[in-house]
């Protein structure tokens, strides 16, 4: 268990606090795209900080600024958007993309007043059909282009706000003990009561797990009942990926999970999936398909017949910010100690002044991820599983998923049948 300071420490995200500094050091997807197809501006929350995001009309470029205005507080999402910035509505000061005050019209004969006034600003840029942000100092990082961010496929991603601190999720990613418990036993209860066939591929027994320190976080194995070390699960695995992303997936999906720390007790939580089954064939999109699923029904309780929906339940009945003072961690809980001493570390490079783990300087195209292809030795189970009975069973092109990855297991059972 950890004191109360301790617990502090690792969960408070605003400016100024230790882990708050950490976490400014990384890019955030924080809108979609399409989210400024009929307006240019948007109010953001991020790391407890209220922010305008804005697209310019021409060149199509974004920028983000503290929301308030620094002259008396007006909100700069009501402003007008220029293509070298955004002038407030209330009295027309101007700032461009890095928060330089380019125009006061009411003292036009003052540049020395006009110099001195800064409205802090971040990165923005788009990548997935997301626009990305970095608020934290100069220099900033490049935007880590993950695989499963700009590989080919059909693109998917369900979203939703949830009332909790993120790292109750991010300790719920080096639990691999709960699959079996949670969306196995627990599931099969559902099912039982509900009249519904739990899917068996997330009902094996785990015989091994292991975690390792990797370039990007922590590299999670586990070796469940009837299979080996030569199997995917452990031969390959699949990371976390430090400090706010689970990349996971299998039998042709690949996904990366997003936890964003909006603030001190709520996360914006996304499930990016790409589909790319060997033997599919799909139509080019255009942008990835958004989507709000749901995690509580009509009377407030949480909706925990879908595999993320029973995650939710788990993280968000822990309270807003779990109280880790009375906690009682076992052997199983390896990867939770695991990820809290990493983060202990981060924080202490961060406040020497060094990169934190996963600070990429350098330009790429892509960053291949570890991850496992034949999940639970159930390929073709899991893939209908994760797809129908997972928060993608509110996705609009659920079916379209659903007939892409049937078809492409009879085109390779076909193509092996003619070898």
């Amino acid at each position: 268990m950890l004191t109360v300071e301790q617990n502090e420490e690792l969960t408070r995200v605003g400016p100024g606090t230790p882990m708050g500094e950490l976490l400014r050091r990384y890019w955030y997807p924080i809108a979609f795209e399409q989210d400024f197809d009929s307006v240019p501006t948007k109010t953001v929350r991020l790391l407890s900080e209220d922010w305008t995001l804005f697209k310019t009309p021409k060149s199509g470029r974004y920028g983000i600024v503290a929301e308030h205005c620094p002259h008396r507080s007006a909100s700069l999402t009501y402003g007008v958007v220029h293509e070298d910035g955004i002038r407030c509505g209330y009295h027309g000061w101007k700032w461009d993309f890095d928060g330089n005050c380019l125009e006061q019209p009411a003292e036009a004969d003052n540049q020395n007043f006009r110099d001195r006034v800064k409205q802090k600003a971040g990165k923005a840029q788009v990548m997935g059909g997301m626009v990305w942000v970095y608020v934290g100092p100069e220099p900033a990082p490049e935007l880590p282009r993950f695989d499963v961010f700009v590989m080919d496929g059909v693109k998917d991603c369900g979203y939703a706000t949830l009332p909790c601190n993120w790292l109750q999720i991010m300790e719920n990613s080096v639990d691999p003990h709960h699959v079996e418990w949670l969306h196995g036993y627990y599931f099969n209860f559902m099912g039982e009561t509900q009249g519904f066939d739990a899917p068996k591929a997330f009902q094996k027994k785990h015989l091994k797990t292991g975690f390792e320190e990797m370039e990007w976080g922590i590299l999670k194995r586990r070796v469940l009942e009837g299979g080996t070390e030569d199997n995917d699960d452990w031969k390959v695995g699949h990371p976390l990926v430090f400090p706010f992303y689970m990349r996971v997936g299998g039998a042709g999906i690949d996904q990366m999970q997003i936890r964003v720390p909006v603030d001190d007790t709520t996360t914006w939580k996304l499930f990016y999936s790409n589909h790319a089954p060997t033997g599919g064939q799909w139509e080019p999109q255009d942008r990835p398909v958004f989507y709000e699923y749901k995690w509580r029904d009509e009377q407030g309780r949480f909706i925990t017949d879908y595999i993320e929906g029973q995650d939710i339940m788990a993280w968000v009945s822990q309270g807003a910010v779990t109280d880790r003072t009375q906690e009682h961690l076992g052997r199983s809980d390896a990867g939770v100690a695991m990820l809290r001493k990493m983060f202990k570390e981060n924080m202490k490079k961060v406040a020497n002044g060094e990169d934190p783990l996963g600070t990429v300087r350098e330009k790429h195209d892509i960053i291949p991820l570890p991850c496992e292809r034949d999940k639970f030795g159930a390929e073709r189970e899991f893939a209908a599983a994760f797809i129908s009975m997972g928060s993608m069973r509110y996705s609009p092109q659920k079916q379209l998923l659903l007939d892409l990855h049937e078809d492409a297991w009879a085109n390779r059972e076909k193509a092996g049948a003619g070898a």
